[in-house]
C-alpha cells in the first residue's frame, strides 16, 4: 500500500503570509524614499522614510504619552460598544416583536455618514473625554450588535429541536447552544468595531482634546510638521493593530476553552 504523499508548498503558506506583505512595503518604502531624493521635495510636502522614521524615535516619549490617553478611551468606548451590542442582540433572540421594531431602524442608522454628527456630542456632553468616549461608543457598537444577533439567529434549527425536545430551557439553549454558533459572527463584529472605536476617538480629539494622538497629529499639521503628521499616524496605526491582535488572540482562546 501506497501512502500519497502530502500536498507540496502547505508548509510555507504561513511564511508567505508574512513575507509577502513585508517585501511589498519594503519595496514601497524604497521607491518613496527614492522619489523623494530624486525629484529634491522638501519635507514639509513629503519626507522620505527615513526622516520619518528619525523623527519616530525622537518623539517616542511624547508618542507613548499622548497613546495612553488615546487607548485608554478607546478600551473604555470598546468595552461599553460590546457590553450594549451584546446585550441589544440578546434581546433580539428573547423577543422577536422587539427584533423586528428595531433592528430595521439599526441597518437605516448604519447608512448615517456618523462622522457629520460628531459635533452635536459636543454639544450634547461638553469637550471632555465623556463626548469622545460615547461618540465611539454610537459608531463602534452598530457592526457588535448586527453581527451578533446574526449568529444568534443562526443557529441550527436542528439542534435548538433537539435540545426542546430533551426539554432544554431557553436560557439553557441560549448559553449551551446559541451562543457557541454565534462566537464567531460576534468576535467578526469585534474585529470591525476595533477600527471604528479608534476613528471616533480620533474624531473627537480632532474636535475638542487637549491630549491623545489624534490632538498631536491636528498640532503637527497647524504647525506644517508633515513628518510628525507621519509619526502620530504610525502610531495609530499601531495602536490599532495591537488592539486587532488582542481581540484575534482572545478569539482563539475563547473558542478553544468553549469546544474543549
Amino acid at each position: 500500500m501506497t501512502v500519497a504523499p502530502a500536498p507540496a508548498g502547505r508548509w510555507d503558506e504561513p511564511i508567505l503570509a508574512v513575507v509577502l506583505p513585508l517585501a511589498s512595503a519594503a519595496v514601497f518604502l524604497f521607491l518613496w524614499q527614492a522619489v523623494v531624493t530624486l525629484a529634491g521635495l522638501p519635507e514639509a510636502i513629503l519626507p522620505p522614510p527615513l526622516a520619518v522614521l528619525g523623527q519616530f524615535f525622537a518623539s517616542l516619549p511624547e508618542l507613548l504619552r499622548q497613546a495612553r490617553v488615546t487607548v485608554l478611551d478607546s478600551v473604555v468606548a470598546f468595552a461599553i460598544a460590546t457590553a450594549v451590542g451584546v446585550a441589544l442582540a440578546s434581546c433580539f433572540t428573547f423577543s422577536g416583536t422587539l427584533r423586528d421594531a428595531v433592528y430595521p431602524n439599526l441597518v437605516l442608522l448604519q447608512l448615517i455618514p456618523k462622522i457629520a454628527l460628531a459635533p452635536l456630542f459636543v454639544v450634547w456632553l461638553g469637550v471632555g473625554a465623556p463626548s469622545r468616549v460615547i461618540f465611539a461608543v454610537f459608531i463602534s457598537f452598530f457592526p457588535i450588535v448586527l453581527s451578533t444577533a446574526t449568529g444568534l439567529a443562526a443557529t441550527d434549527a436542528y439542534a435548538l429541536k433537539l435540545c426542546r425536545a430533551l426539554g432544554a430551557s431557553p436560557w439553557q439553549i441560549f448559553i449551551r447552544v446559541r451562543v457557541p454558533f454565534a462566537l464567531s459572527h460576534f468576535f467578526t463584529g469585534l474585529k470591525i468595531a476595533t477600527t471604528l472605536v479608534f476613528i471616533g476617538i480620533v474624531v473627537g480629539e480632532f474636535i475638542s482634546s487637549n491630549a491623545g494622538l489624534g490632538h498631536y497629529i491636528l498640532l503637527a499639521g497647524a504647525g506644517g510638521a508633515t513628518s510628525r503628521i507621519f509619526v502620530g499616524l504610525i502610531a495609530l496605526s499601531l495602536s490599532g493593530l495591537a488592539f486587532y491582535g488582542a481581540v484575534v488572540a482572545a478569539e482563539r482562546l475563547v473558542q478553544r476553552w468553549w469546544w474543549e
